[in-house]
């Protein structure tokens, strides 16, 4: 069974965090207990956090840039619901998950890893605004099926009110840059129709 981090756990906030936080982190954790303890010792103590330091570092200077997200956004906007559902499917596919579609109104796929089953709303990704509506059914949808979370894809602006229920009802929003980085590696530009002839 594959061990989860718990979302608010103290390295799960660092790992969402800039580099630099867990670099103070680590600095603090040696500071404070280099004064009750050798400074191998206290050395030992902050060395978990200096090597999260280092690997939020690495991982944010990997991170596609601002730029890059535009377009995978646009890439994502413009592609036909099957090869949409496809770049979902492969993305939390390699992230672990098994993924099987769903007909259920409200939800798409259904995620899971371990005993831990997840909706996936995605329908509805072209939208330029997402409101509430969306956000409830698949909410009816998590309680109606007992899955033990939810996520919902937005490639365009969600509304502060359906940020304020997503937030209430722990329903995940998966958008940005986050949503292009899950779907970066594993979407490719639209086949063309056509070759057009040599000159």
């Amino acid at each position: 069974m594959k061990l989860q981090m718990h979302s608010n756990s103290l390295f799960a906030v660092l790992l969402r965090s800039p580099w630099w936080i867990a670099g103070l982190v680590a600095a603090g954790a040696f500071g404070a207990t280099r004064i009750f303890l050798p400074t191998e010792l206290a050395a030992f103590a902050a060395l978990p956090f200096a090597v999260l330091a280092t690997y939020v570092a690495w991982k944010q200077l990997r991170a596609p840039s601002g730029r890059r997200i535009a377009r995978t956004l646009e890439r994502l906007r413009a592609m036909s619901w099957d090869e949409f559902a496809q770049a979902i499917e492969k993305g939390f596919s390699r992230d672990g998950y098994t993924v099987r579609r769903l007909g259920a109104k409200g939800a798409d796929f259904e995620l899971t890893q371990g005993s831990r089953r997840t909706l996936l709303a995605c329908k509805r990704w072209k939208a330029t605004r997402s409101g509430i509506e969306p956000l409830r059914e698949l909410e009816d949808a998590r309680r109606a099926s007992d899955a033990a979370g939810c996520i919902y894809v937005a490639t365009g602006e969600v509304t502060a009110q359906a940020r304020a229920f997503a937030a209430e009802r722990g329903i995940r929003l998966l958008e940005g840059a986050e949503l292009a980085r899950s779907v970066l590696f594993t979407s490719s530009p639209a086949p063309r129709t056509r070759s057009s002839a040599p000159r």
